[in-house]
């Protein structure tokens, strides 16, 4: 039995006799010491940081009830996570090359970057899509695109990533009717859609509609996918979004979560059955420079999702219970400068995702603050993955940092403040409510400032930014896209137009519109839309006109 009152004596002990000589001979290297979050760190942690440590309660084991270790019995040992670079440029042919590439190389599932027009629900030849074609992912604006996509590629064989929010149900639609025209039947599919409407008008901003019927799409998804798509995730919930604009790995944590809540209230409210649709909600984190703070920002989010869809949802799988979840490593840590020392921070951030128990895994390639990632690039950074999978050790052993007392302590202080947040959520009245008043965003923009303060003053050290600079020409090699890829994706958009049966389209738009009226399920409507070539606009444009545009509201 640990005696937390004399490790306490003997830590004041040490203190006097040992730290106190030593300080005042050799002071330590600056006043505070605090994690990536600014979140102060205490120079050592010991069993008395944790008096009301339970370990059946808060650890337990892998596969077991909380999951804070895991939500597999053998993790890494029977299986090693996803390794799934998001990929996406200009037209699908020139996508479709770099999937065949990384497959080839040892990638075990894709993951699709679209475009800006086609997360906006906009054709390429939208006025609005002038001069945005191909530069953040891939142009897919038809079912034709997503063939192209996919030519050579078995959907039946992989795996497949969509980050697609606003539009994800149409976008899901051109998949599963390009799998079934390749004789790949929908309930043999498996993969995610990002689809997570609440971190876009929290964080990224690539909204369409108002929240109402955007979360009636989600739902959508959810039933349509639980009784028709069984081994598809219809959403995943995404914290890396929120992260990226510059929110603390508790915000991240807590918001995540708490968008995670609001989307299970929803299913409920449809009369869904929490363990029909749960076991399918995935989640999606940052992994970011601090070690320590990453992994048991993992490690919180499992023991809190468990224990609120037990005790708040009355869930009854395991499965149900289980935070399942993608991670990338940090795109706003990337430099622009002394771009290879990327390949260093992206390996310790993807250390992290797996000592924290992550189920798939992207990491960033060294050139993505500057270009499109390259060949090369990418290489080296999938490379990345398959050195911690089959030369660190760390796969050997699950949660092999489970009883450090530092991450045990730092575990529950992100769980507590974590509950905070809930609490000031849900005094606004929810995620909806709190959202239209600017909580998230002032949160967000708040701990943004501050972070960038604390590298202005030099409070915070980045390599090569603020201290170690070079003055040297960049030598790495860049991505250069086809320049003549938008025409022949404009060409293509109007031969398509041409071609397909336009009486078909009309009339499946027509039904479409009809259901988006009423209230039901909406995905067989956008399915007969897909397959009959509407193009995304096309079906975009019919729930613009039902559902309206959502226009944030400004916060001072």
């Amino acid at each position: 039995m640990v005696d937390h009152e004399e490790i306490k004596e003997e830590k004041k002990k040490w203190k006097k006799e040992r730290l106190e000589p030593m300080m005042e001979k050799r002071p330590e290297r600056k006043d505070e010491f605090v994690t990536t979050s600014s979140m102060p760190v205490d120079r050592l942690y010991t069993p008395a940081d944790l008096e009301d440590f339970d370990y059946k309660e808060d650890l337990g084991f892998p596969g077991s009830y909380p999951f804070t270790r895991g939500v597999h019995p053998t993790m890494y040992r029977g299986r090693l996570w996803t390794m799934r670079q998001f990929a996406g440029f200009g037209t699908a042919e020139e996508t479709n090359e770099r999937f065949k590439y990384l497959l080839e190389h040892g990638e075990t599932g894709l993951s699709i970057a679209f475009d800006y027009p086609t997360l906006y629900g906009y054709d390429t030849d939208h006025p609005l899509a002038e001069g945005e074609f191909g530069k953040c992912g891939v142009a897919v604006s038809s079912l034709k695109d997503m063939e192209i996509l996919f030519e050579g590629i078995d959907p039946g064989e992989v795996s497949t990533s969509m980050t697609i929010n606003g539009p994800a149900s149409v976008l899901w639609a051109f998949y599963i009717a390009m799998a079934e025209k390749k004789g790949v039947p929908k309930e043999e599919l498996r993969g995610t859609i990002q689809n997570d409407i609440l971190k876009e008008y929290i964080a990224q901003k690539s909204f369409i509609f108002p929240p109402k019927p955007s979360m009636r799409l989600i739902v959508d998804t959810f039933e349509y996918g639980s009784k028709h798509v069984p081994k598809w995730n219809t959403i995943s919930i995404s914290g890396y979004h929120i992260r990226e604009a510059g929110a603390t790995a508790v915000q991240e944590l807590a918001f995540t979560l708490a968008d995670g809540l609001e989307y299970v209230r929803w299913g409920l409210e449809r009369g869904l059955d929490i363990d029909g649709f749960a076991p399918r909600l995935s989640f999606f984190f940052n992994a970011h420079n601090d070690l320590f703070e990453e992994i048991a920002k993992y490690r919180a989010a499992r023991r809190i999702w468990a224990r609120e869809m037990e005790e708040t949802f009355g869930a009854k799988k395991d499965r149900s219970k289980w935070l399942r979840f993608h991670t990338q490593t940090a795109g706003c840590a990337l430099t622009a400068q002394q771009p290879e020392v990327n390949l260093v921070r992206v390996a310790i951030q993807a250390l992290a995702a797996v000592l924290g128990g992550t189920q798939s895994l992207h990491t960033n390639s060294m050139d993505e603050a500057l270009a499109l990632p390259s060949k090369k690039a990418v290489r080296l950074a999938l490379r990345t993955q398959q050195v911690i999978a089959h030369e660190s050790g760390a796969p050997n052993t699950i949660d092999p940092l489970g009883g450090s007392y530092y991450i045990e302590w730092l575990t529950d202080h992100m769980e507590e403040e974590t509950y905070k947040y809930f609490d000031k959520i849900d005094s606004l009245g929810g995620v909806i409510p709190a959202l239209k008043k600017g909580f998230f965003q002032q949160e967000i923009a708040d701990a943004a400032a501050r972070y960038q303060r604390e590298i202005d003053e030099k409070d915070r050290t980045v390599v090569g930014v603020n201290e170690y600079e070079l003055e040297e020409d960049i030598e790495i090699p860049l991505l250069k896209m086809d320049e003549e890829g938008e025409k022949k994706q404009i060409e293509r958009l109007n031969r398509l137009r041409e071609e397909r049966d336009n009486e078909e389209v009309e009339e499946a738009l027509a039904h479409l519109r009809e259901v988006a009226e009423g209230d039901e399920n909406t995905m067989p409507a956008i399915l007969r839309c897909a397959k009959a070539y509407a193009t995304l606009g096309e079906i975009t444009d019919v729930f613009r006109e039902v559902f309206g545009e959502y226009e944030e509201p400004l916060v001072y």
